[in-house]
């Protein structure tokens, strides 16, 4: 399971509510380990012409007591097969032709051959307030995902609990997110070893002429041999910024960023380091010890109850120390996505806020956190330089989430 349960209830009791109710692709799968490959990019106007370009709508529903339950697309209601969550509800006409005798259905997947037997809803709206109305919580506290969702199913919703309170708690989930459960961690530990052999074996091909774009094919095939799907292989060109696209031929002085990451079941990877054509000079080597000791200050200021930003100013003060302004090293969770709160910069003074939380935007660290600590040096036509590695906070220490070499820059065999 990926959702972190008792961390849910303590936000819901703290902040007086009743059931969440998740919305975006992300907290689906957070909610209840579901995926479908559309959810993220299938829009309305694809199949109505003329539509508006609103993801179609699929519900989580976490009540503080009760079971929970999912709904989704009726023609989509089997690949939420084997789930945690047991009550999934599909919604619209699944399309179903029921012209031949229909055969007998062993197993799990007899409880989606009954659950399209009866007409179904025609909107998931409907089929939220039915799972509502039924752990009866029309007279309740409900908090729901509200950023991305479509104004006229908020109304409908609204229209439908016109005795509930229901409030925005989108941030609260993301407070939620940021400790993440041991389902959590065992895949971002994979996704992270996946990405740090399969770049390893891949730059370890890097030439002199030999382009880049070869590499990164070489990394694709080898996180695929790891059951992952690429997130990204970037470079840093001649210092002159970061790239993935183009075509670009390694040459004999190359001093480059690179950062790669990919998704294994879901959840991401982010890592980097610099690779170096040929050893580094006096100078670059200088600055690379140094942001790599700027990281190390980094993982000692990383402690339960420190804030986010002196973590960011710990690694700064390093870099200043070492006569190096012109870098921002910085810091940043993982997980469904390639960040995740907290973010490890500067205190900005605003505030991570809905209609249920209200915290100051600098964070402090919690254990079960994990972490990303990264600095980097963009040299125009000279070179860059990067530095990034993936940590676990726990009570006593923190831990790296796999080995991650950065004591050197990569220079290929």
């Amino acid at each position: 399971m990926l959702f972190n349960q008792s961390r849910a209830r303590a936000y819901m009791q703290r902040h007086g509510l009743d059931a969440l109710v998740a919305t975006s692709p992300f907290n689906l799968t957070y909610f209840t380990d579901a995926y479908c490959w559309l959810d993220r990019l299938f829009k309305e106007y694809m199949v109505r012409p003329g539509a508006s370009s609103n993801l179609f709508q699929s519900y989580a529903v976490f009540p503080l007591e009760g079971e929970p339950a999912l709904v989704v697309s009726s023609l989509m209601a089997v690949n939420a097969r084997g789930l945690w969550v047991k009550d999934v509800r599909g919604y619209g006409d699944p399309g179903f032709d029921r012209s031949l005798p229909a055969q007998p259905v062993a197993g799990e997947l007899d409880y989606f051959a009954r659950l399209f037997s009866q007409p179904v809803r025609e909107q998931a709206v409907q089929v939220l307030l039915d799972i509502l109305a039924e752990r009866g919580l029309t007279r309740e506290r409900i908090g729901l995902e509200l950023e991305g969702l479509p104004a006229g199913a908020v109304q409908a919703l609204r229209a439908g609990l016109p005795d509930a309170e229901v409030v925005d708690c989108t941030n609260l989930i993301r407070l939620v997110r940021m400790v993440k459960s041991p389902e959590e961690l065992a895949r971002l530990e994979q996704a992270a070893q996946v990405a740090e052999d399969a770049a390893l074996a891949s730059l370890a091909q890097a030439r002199v002429g030999g382009s880049f774009l070869d590499l990164t094919r070489h990394f694709r095939s080898q996180i695929a041999q790891g059951e992952a799907d690429l997130d990204h292989f970037a470079y840093g060109p001649r210092g002159l910024g970061i790239a993935t696209e183009p075509e670009y031929l390694l040459a004999e002085d190359d001093v480059m960023y690179v950062d790669f990451g990919c998704v294994y079941r879901n959840y991401c990877s982010d890592s980097g380091l610099t690779l170096a054509l040929r050893p580094l000079s006096p100078e670059l080597g200088r600055r690379y010890a140094a942001l790599h000791q700027c990281l190390e200050a980094g993982v000692e200021a990383m402690r339960p109850g420190t804030r986010a930003s002196q973590v960011q100013r710990a690694m700064m003060d390093h870099l200043k120390g070492e006569g190096i302004t012109a870098s921002f090293p910085h810091g940043h969770g993982v997980g469904l996505e390639v960040r995740d709160y907290p973010v490890l910069v500067p205190d900005t003074g605003l505030r991570i806020a809905d209609q249920c939380v209200d915290e100051p935007a600098d964070l402090p660290l919690e254990e079960g956190m994990m972490l990303n600590l990264e600095a980097m040096i963009f040299m125009p036509a000279v070179g860059s330089l990067h530095v990034e590695k993936s940590f676990v906070i726990e009570a006593a220490r923190t831990r790296p989430l796999v080995p991650q070499d950065r004591r050197q820059a990569l220079v290929p065999g």
